[in-house]
């Protein structure tokens, strides 16, 4: 395992032509491109904008604007899911380079996390201008107890957003671990990727992304049992919440440890599976 698992490095090149082979082929045909990466997120916040702002408005004082407070949360779930997703039949669609026999599997889960994510960090700046014009244009909402206007101020703090790629790594670690997991064992046990969309769905609403976890102290244990609820809680309070503190680092940091460990645990999960892919597939 630790032999395969150093040749990685060996493997970056190949990596990279085929992240961008899979970034190309998602839009190739398409008039807009790649510009498209930038569309669909922005598409979405407005979206979002426009139904919680006008048709479902949240009455929720604390994570005003709610669109902006969604989108902080649901920008890296889409990495998160949609990652796993692609990775647990990357290995049985891709059965004509599995069978070759210099070709290292595991890249092929690792591409699908690393493609995800290129999308991700493409959908940041459409995050970020609309903290610019929340920060200049604050938001305001109606206490429907007192009836009085309540003006939400969103503001960053630079000592809070350095946390911000320390965030990023803790989730490259922890989907990349769940990938390679996911991608050996649903070779063997093809019902997995249909288990997993049902339960990537009840994970969703078992995180605190379309609600905050401020407003449910009562779940708080249950919470914290959920590792991506770390994740999304940690985007929210770095990019959201105006508090003058990182108050989630802790999490972070231990979630970090646990990120490695599972990362090490998929990655062997894989090697010792690895002989039973050809055949398989």
């Amino acid at each position: 395992m630790w032999r395969n698992l150093g040749q990685l490095l060996r493997y970056r090149g190949l990596i990279q032509s085929l992240v961008a082979r899979e970034l190309k082929a998602r839009y190739r045909g398409s008039a807009l491109g790649f510009f498209w990466s930038f569309v669909n997120p922005l598409l979405l916040l407005l979206i979002y904008s426009i139904v919680f702002d006008k048709f479902l408005q949240n009455r929720a004082l604390g994570v005003q604007p709610y669109a902006l407070f969604l989108f902080a949360g649901l920008l890296p779930w889409t990495w998160f899911s949609t990652a796993l997703n692609e990775s647990a039949g990357v290995l049985i669609s891709g059965g004509n380079l599995i069978k070759k026999v210099l070709f290292p599997a595991e890249v092929l889960p690792i591409v699908s996390v690393l493609t995800n994510m290129v999308h991700f960090f493409f959908g940041l700046p459409i995050l970020g201008v609309f903290l610019a014009y929340y920060i200049w244009s604050p938001a305001a909402s109606v206490d429907p107890a007192t009836g009085q206007v309540i003006v939400h101020q969103v503001a960053l703090h630079w000592q809070e957003l350095v946390w911000l790629p320390v965030v990023i790594l803790v989730q490259l670690m922890l989907t990349t671990g769940l990938a390679l997991l996911l991608s050996s064992i649903t070779v063997l046990f093809r019902d997995i990727r249909d288990i997993l969309a049902n339960l990537l769905t009840f994970w969703f609403f078992a995180t605190p992304i379309i609600y905050s976890w401020r407003d449910l102290p009562q779940l708080k244990r249950w919470f914290d049992f959920n590792p991506f609820t770390h994740l999304a809680v940690s985007y929210q309070e770095i990019l959201f919440f105006p508090d003058n503190a990182f108050g989630h680092r802790n999490w972070l940091l231990a979630l970090g440890a646990a990120s490695v460990v599972m990362f090490l645990v998929g990655y062997w999960v894989f090697d010792r599976l690895r002989d039973t892919f050809a055949e398989a597939v």
